[in-house]
């Protein structure tokens, strides 16, 4: 059996992978040069499984107008005249409830920890080097009603088998001294000692090394998708660039592509397209002393640190409706100021920044490293599932959370035959 894997980023590869695995003859195609050159080149490194409050929470809402109207928040919309855009939001806003939230926690969780078992069994068999740590997360309140939803998330995932807990000021910078100078305008922080971090892109590639080794799986890069031929109620080829490639069966793991892609064979992802931005700060023997080494999210300004290796990862932003792939400078320059306020050394900010952008068509890599990732979330906020003749199962918009979710895709399709759309990607913030 013939099956065509659908771009090269964490989630495409973990499926080549796991496909070659069970004796099927694999095709990876991607349409950049190289393996996690888009999405999962410079997320924001966090393997955060066991806190998985849904993007849209019932507390969103509320903070809706402060992040619209206030040019440093860390939502910018643009509006546009694109009635996908506007059914987007709309049901997004819908979902903003804390049953649904709640369902989706559940969902998450077991998401995520098969996940964790898949990725922790992957990395020991393959002996995978990507500056992977268990070091803990903290999420850093900066006021008492943000952490209060913060403990009901926490109550509500301790009956579910999470173990988090709350930390008072004190006790954070107590954990993280890399606090103390930010100490007075923190409320508290929740602590989950179990969480990891990980370098996407390494692992990504690492991983593809260990399958091109074993000849079971062809690679065609630079070449891109123009279209899914079918037969009846099949998929019989995938249409490239470099002609027609017959396939048995496909996945899809293009991201925002995906939608334009399959919008030609019938079917509407309620996808939309975000931009955000990171920082990969090089760090030396003196400034690795000063910087968290536990991973932490600010949870007012949404921006999380990771330290990965010698450098630490800083990710943050969400800007829509843009229309296209370019880093907006001055939310680079807002991101640096943040990083000199809540990180205590200087020329932290100095290097170039590492941008993750969503677009169609995404960016090609410049002297300063800039990267296109894209960012995808589900109208409910976790994966959308659905049928259609042909296409055995459909998963997509899981949003941040496709770094530590990426192990679980193949699982799902062992035995099947068709497609299984996976248009989902890593990014910022996972």
């Amino acid at each position: 059996m013939h099956v065509c894997v659908i771009g090269a980023g964490v989630v495409g590869v973990t499926t080549a992978w796991y496909l070659a695995r069970q004796g099927l003859n694999v095709t990876l195609v991607d349409r950049l040069k190289s393996a996690a050159q888009g999405a999962s080149y410079a997320n924001g490194g966090q393997l955060s499984y066991s806190y998985v409050a849904p993007l849209a929470g019932p507390g969103v809402l509320s903070n809706l107008p402060d992040w619209l109207l206030n040019a440093d928040s860390p939502l910018r919309f643009h509006p546009r005249l694109d009635l996908h855009q506007w059914r987007w939001c709309l049901n997004f806003m819908r979902a903003c409830t804390l049953g649904r939230s709640r369902k989706t926690t559940v969902e998450l969780l077991q998401l995520s920890y098969y996940s964790r078992e898949l990725v922790h069994q992957l990395t020991a068999r393959e002996s995978l080097q990507f500056n992977y740590r268990r070091n803990g997360k903290l999420i850093v309140y900066r006021d008492s009603q943000s952490m209060a939803l913060g403990m009901q998330q926490v109550a509500f995932q301790a009956s579910l088998g999470s173990q988090q807990h709350g930390l008072s000021r004190e006790q954070c910078v107590a954990l993280e001294p890399a606090l103390a100078h930010i100490a007075s305008s923190l409320t508290g922080a929740i602590h989950t000692p179990s969480e990891e971090v990980g370098d996407c892109r390494l692992f990504t590639q690492g991983l593809l090394d260990r399958l091109l080794a074993t000849g079971q799986v062809k690679t065609m890069f630079g070449t891109e998708v123009l279209g899914l031929r079918r037969e009846r109620r099949r998929i019989a080829a995938v249409l490239t660039t470099q002609g027609e490639l017959p396939v048995d069966g496909v996945v899809i793991c293009s991201g925002v592509a995906s939608r334009p892609l399959l919008k030609e064979i019938g079917i509407h992802l309620p996808l939309y397209p975000l931009k955000g931005y990171s920082l990969d700060i090089p760090l030396n023997e003196d400034i690795a002393r000063t910087v968290p080494g536990i991973s932490v999210t600010d949870s007012a300004r949404k921006v999380v640190y990771a330290p990965l290796g010698t450098s630490l990862r800083v990710a943050a932003m969400v800007d829509m409706g843009t229309g296209n792939d370019r880093i907006d400078p001055s939310r680079i320059d807002l991101l640096k100021k943040q990083v000199g306020e809540n990180v205590s050394c200087a020329g932290l900010v100095e290097r170039y920044p590492v941008g993750w952008i969503a677009s169609r068509y995404g960016a090609k890599q410049t002297y300063h490293r800039r990267h296109p990732l894209a960012q995808f979330v589900a109208q409910r906020g976790s994966r959308c599932l659905g049928f259609y003749p042909g296409l055995w199962q459909q998963s997509c918009g899981g949003g941040p959370r496709q770094w530590r979710t990426a192990c679980d895709r193949l699982k799902t399709i062992q035995g099947k035959q068709g497609v299984l759309i996976s248009s989902v990607v890593a990014l910022v913030g996972s």
